[in-house]
């Protein structure tokens, strides 16, 4: 009797078919929640946010507005299927750097549990979904 082995290469590694489902509501949710909720606001109206929070916000208001573009563009990426792990990456990095502000800079660390919980969420769409960096790869090569 022979033993048959497979092999898996990068490029065909696949979510299956109920994981695809659970990224991809996943990746809207949290898409439309970042260019909803987080991020819009801070491009439509930042100097409302700093003046009525002032405590939270003691951040430069070009810096919010950095932050509210980078929001907005991951929240957009993440329903593109080409840039999906891409865009999960950067909000993996940004989101570990505001559980790093709420932290040491604003100090509230009983704000860091969320945005830490979206890190790992977001790592593990950017996981899931890695071929997805290889095809932006060779579309970019052309």
């Amino acid at each position: 009797m022979t033993a048959i082995t497979a092999t898996q290469t990068t490029a065909t590694i696949r979510p299956g078919k109920v994981r695809n489902r659970v990224l991809w509501t996943l990746q809207i949710v949290l898409g439309l929640f970042f260019i909803i909720a987080s991020g819009g606001p801070k491009l439509v109206m930042p100097q409302t946010l700093m003046e009525n929070n002032a405590t939270a916000f003691s951040l430069p208001l070009a810096l919010l507005v950095f932050i509210g573009l980078a929001e907005v563009a991951g929240g957009i990426g993440l329903m593109v299927p080409r840039l999906t792990a891409a865009a999960a990456t950067g909000m993996a990095i940004l989101t570990f750097l505001a559980a790093g502000f709420n932290t040491f800079i604003a100090g509230t660390p009983e704000l860091a549990p969320f945005p830490l919980a979206l890190t790992v969420i977001f790592a593990w769409i950017a996981y899931e979904r890695r071929n997805s960096i290889t095809a932006l790869r060779t579309l970019i090569q052309r």
